[in-house]
């Protein structure tokens, strides 16, 4: 092999490691965000969960109760 050869050949498993360096990198991104996604998701299911239940106290009408024993 000539020396052009070996430097390009050289040039492109450096770049191939690089690359997969980064794909590597990358990937451990995504998993960890999907991680994050998923908590997030559960936690907006429960906030809703309990926006529907302080809906459900406050929109009861005060006319329907009994009145104070005072009364």
């Amino acid at each position: 092999m000539n020396a052009s050869f070996e430097e390009r050949l050289t040039e492109l498993e450096t770049r191939l490691a690089f690359l997969d360096s980064t794909v590597q990198s990358l990937d451990a991104t995504v998993a960890a965000q999907d991680r994050i996604l998923i908590e997030l998701r559960r936690e907006i299911a429960q906030f809703r969960s309990e926006l529907g239940r302080v809906n459900s106290v406050l929109a009861q009408d005060a006319r329907d109760e009994p009145p104070p024993p005072h009364y």
